[in-house]
């Protein structure tokens, strides 16, 4: 299991566009995919359940990745926080 602590830098937050970013990288691979905010976790892999989780800019986030291509995952999904989803920060 991969655990990784990010920041959502870019201004408008976990909008539908980075959202689906996530989603679409992060099905790419087996390995589960969570994500933790404020106590509260869902499927990285679920376009919902990344809408639900209203991070802003600012919002600090627990990834967390388990199986075989995991550490290939959380390089892809934290690449995509890095990069502010290609947006102004």
């Amino acid at each position: 299991m991969i655990v990784r602590e990010v920041e959502v830098t870019n201004r408008a937050g976990l909008h539908t566009r980075p959202a689906s970013m996530i989603v679409r990288t992060a099905s790419r691979f087996d390995a589960d995919f969570f994500i933790q905010k404020d106590g509260y976790e869902i499927n990285g892999k679920s376009i919902i359940g990344v809408m639900t989780l209203a991070a802003e800019q600012g919002a600090r986030l627990t990834l967390v990745f388990d199986g075989k291509d995991e550490e290939e995952a959380a390089r892809a999904v934290v690449q995509l926080f890095e990069d502010g989803f290609g947006e102004v920060k």
